[in-house]
């Protein structure tokens, strides 16, 4: 089986990648410079910046879902468009409001175009299930070059254009993104339900009672608040204890991004080829409770300021990429989707929360106390971390069984389970599809599974 992109899943590949850039440059550019521009606006207070940075979280967060859902029903490619027109209408209404309610209506309806989750599902209906956790991936790699390339970008671009100039950029970004669902995404043959991708309203209950879940859930809330309120207050304490103008703040944010982002790659492959992933995880989490404690301490100096930005974004960007990783192995198998819907939402919602704590912690004017919360939060997440169990070393597999019934789908099943390194198996019929957990380091029999499943197919057939 040939377990590499072929030219059509590279094209759909590359698309929605570009897709998911585009709108993540429009969000990310403006968070190392909101701060000090939203100050001029009418009826600004520091709640209220906070909030408007923030606050699309809280529309993604709670509209993610309901666009997927529609899009099973009308389409991936009409919704993604619809996301991205709300997108650059909130980008338009912010970019021509003076007042700082303005912003934040325009940031609430640019989160309103929640297309990330059907986006992904768009993403599986173009690829086949042997190469779509690579498909995944590679988008999972644009997204944090995006954000890298967000922070340096903003600070450049706002001494020519400023706040209005960045929110119209964004717009237009959203409308590139727009030509390129229409004109250059691949239409997919149908518009297939994937478990492994999508929510599933009725099992939000069961996952919700799952203490692993539970916990990386609060993790990523924790982290996305973090680093949302980190952002309310750092352009201002650059330019404030560094004398570190605007335009000049992405000669920190470009060595340490980049040097962080390197290593981040060798933690994550201690993570998980060495199946280390829990070590990590709670040294990941020390490390940011470090981070912040040292700009709660040292804020002032330029030199410790940027050491502490580089360990808060090496533990950043190493549990960004291994928390996926760990919901998916913690997942039931027929509920894979749900989980990470369930994930995605509480990230979303944990940087509108962080905003909006953030601009009302700031609002004495005092900038550690934001750092200071960011340690609290960090201290509370490493002690509910210590208390989880390390997750089993499987990666999640979906495989085509063809047209079978409910009977022959248990045969299927035993099949399966009887190849080495299969820890679960889970048939569904109605999708013909089998959803697997394997030991990646035992199972590498690809065609052995292919004919076990033929065969089990044909001679119930």
């Amino acid at each position: 089986m040939n377990n590499l992109l072929n030219a059509k899943e590279r094209s759909a590949v590359f698309s929605l990648a570009g897709i998911f850039s585009l709108r993540m440059l429009g969000l990310f550019m403006i968070l190392p410079i909101f701060t000090l521009y939203a100050h001029h606006l009418s009826g600004a207070t520091p709640t209220l910046i906070g909030f408007a940075l923030g606050v699309y979280g809280l529309t993604s967060g709670l509209l993610q879902a309901p666009l997927g859902w529609l899009s099973d029903r009308f389409g991936r490619k009409p919704i993604i468009v619809l996301g991205l027109l709300m997108f650059a209408l909130g980008s338009l209404v912010a970019a021509s409001s003076d007042s700082i309610w303005g912003v934040v209506l325009g940031r609430a309806l640019q989160g309103a175009g929640a297309v990330g989750s059907t986006v992904l599902a768009l993403t599986a209906d173009l690829t086949r299930e042997e190469v779509r956790t690579q498909a995944m991936s590679m988008i999972g790699v644009t997204i944090g070059l995006s954000f890298i390339l967000s922070m340096i970008l903003g600070p450049m671009l706002s001494s020519f254009i400023g706040l209005s100039g960045i929110f119209y950029l964004t717009a237009i970004l959203a409308a590139l993104g727009i030509l390129v669902v229409l004109f250059i995404v691949p239409k997919p043959e149908h518009n297939l339900f994937h478990r492994d991708q999508e929510l599933i309203f009725k099992d939000i209950r069961s996952v919700l009672l799952m203490k692993n879940l539970r916990a990386l859930n609060l993790g990523v809330f924790i982290l996305h608040a973090s680093i949302t309120g980190l952002f309310v207050v750092l352009p201002l304490s650059l330019l404030q204890n560094a004398n570190l103008a605007l335009d000049h703040q992405w000669y920190i944010y470009l060595p340490v991004l980049l040097l962080a982002f390197i290593l981040m790659v060798p933690l994550v492959i201690i993570a998980e080829k060495y199946r280390q992933m829990k070590r990590v995880f709670t040294a990941c989490i020390f490390l940011m409770a470090i981070s912040q404690l040292l700009l709660y301490m040292y804020h002032t100096r330029l030199d410790v300021t940027a050491i502490s930005l580089l360990v808060f974004f090496t533990a950043f960007t190493t549990l960004e990429a291994i928390l996926p990783s760990w919901v998916s192995k913690a997942a039931p198998l027929t509920a894979r989707g749900t989980a990470m819907g369930l994930y995605s939402s509480s990230q979303f919602f944990g940087a509108a929360f962080g905003g909006l704590m953030a601009g009302w912690l700031y609002e004495d004017q005092i900038i550690n106390g934001v750092y200071l919360a960011g340690l609290a939060a960090a201290i509370i997440w490493f002690i509910v971390a210590m208390s989880m169990r390390a997750p089993m070393p499987v990666a999640t597999r979906v495989v085509k069984v063809g047209r079978i019934d409910s009977e022959q789908a248990k045969k299927v099943r035993q099949g399966l389970l009887s190849i080495a390194g299969v820890v679960d198996a889970v048939v569904i019929p109605e999708e013909q599809v089998a959803y697997l957990k394997v030991d990646s380091s035992i199972f590498n029999s690809q065609a052995l599974l292919d004919n076990s499943l033929e065969g089990l197919a044909q001679e119930h057939s």
